[in-house]
């Protein structure tokens, strides 16, 4: 058996396993803080824990290019995992360095400010050389440039949240993707991102992408989930989704009385492995 080999996906027993491979599941996140609020677009840590626990062992490396405020390294440590993200937005970099320093176990969690566009060089300079095998990756990047378009009328979350004076967006970055205002331009550079990673993974190494598809303010339906699915299959190979399911966010009048808009209450985790 080869260094890259493994006896096993993970250490579930069957009942666990069995339960895990059911191709929906609902996850409510929980209350965030204060300063976790600065981020709109925050994915739960029990998320995470649900893909990591599956896709690996103790021990084991997780890569999150686009780290936010740290949800994959607090997940992951939390399960005995080490973990690496990378992002962009210093202040989400200090925040998630705060919140990590309450965990006391010996796992290796480390936030790397920068593009991750530069990740192999990024992680080259912050591990002086040696830089880890990673055996996941999870993450869920900018949805194109939707936090910056207004979501009409209706008092929405996003809305409340400017009202409130916290943060609708990102940042203001040209580097951030969530800035680029071309549906193709998006696309390819979130491709050519995620296609770069591919010598940091271990062979065999699997991957998880939450994206949603989504309706612009023109009415056109954008299925992100399914083009980056498209793209991403030509360097890795698809292997299969799973829908995350929200049951307790609110119901927006979107549409009344004229037109269909539904409430997406849905997410689309790609499952992708490194062939």
């Amino acid at each position: 058996m080869t260094q890259f080999e493994r006896q096993t996906l993970n250490d579930l027993n069957g009942k666990e396993w069995v339960k895990s491979t059911k191709s929906w599941f609902i996850i409510n996140a929980r209350p965030r803080s204060k300063k976790q609020l600065q981020h709109p677009a925050k994915y739960p840590e029990e998320l995470v824990q649900r893909f990591v626990r599956f896709f690996t062992n103790k021990g084991d490396w997780v890569l999150d290019p686009f780290a936010g405020i740290g949800s994959t390294l607090i997940a992951s440590k939390e399960v005995y995992r080490n973990s690496v993200g990378i992002e962009l937005n210093p202040d989400y970099v200090e925040t998630a360095m705060r919140y990590l320093e309450k965990f006391g176990n010996d796992m290796q969690s480390r936030i790397i400010p920068g593009d991750a566009r530069q990740a192999r060089e990024l992680l080259h300079q912050s591990y002086e050389g040696h830089i880890p095998i990673f055996d996941y990756l999870i993450t869920s990047p900018p949805y194109w440039d939707m936090l910056r378009k207004s979501r009409g009328g209706n008092d929405s979350v996003h809305k409340e949240r400017g009202d409130k004076g916290l943060p609708q967006f990102y940042s203001n970055s040209s580097l951030d993707l969530g800035n680029i205002t071309e549906y193709d331009k998006y696309l390819d550079k979130l491709t050519g991102i995620l296609t770069s990673l591919k010598s940091l993974l271990r062979p065999q190494a699997y991957l998880t992408m939450v994206v949603q598809n989504i309706r612009d303010p023109d009415g056109i339906m954008r299925p992100l989930a399914w083009d980056l699915a498209a793209k991403l299959s030509r360097t890795y190979a698809l292997r299969q989704e799973m829908i995350w399911c929200q049951d307790n966010k609110r119901l927006g009048c979107w549409g009344y009385p004229t037109t269909y808009v539904s409430n997406v209450h849905h997410h689309y985790c790609l499952i992708l492995q490194n062939v």
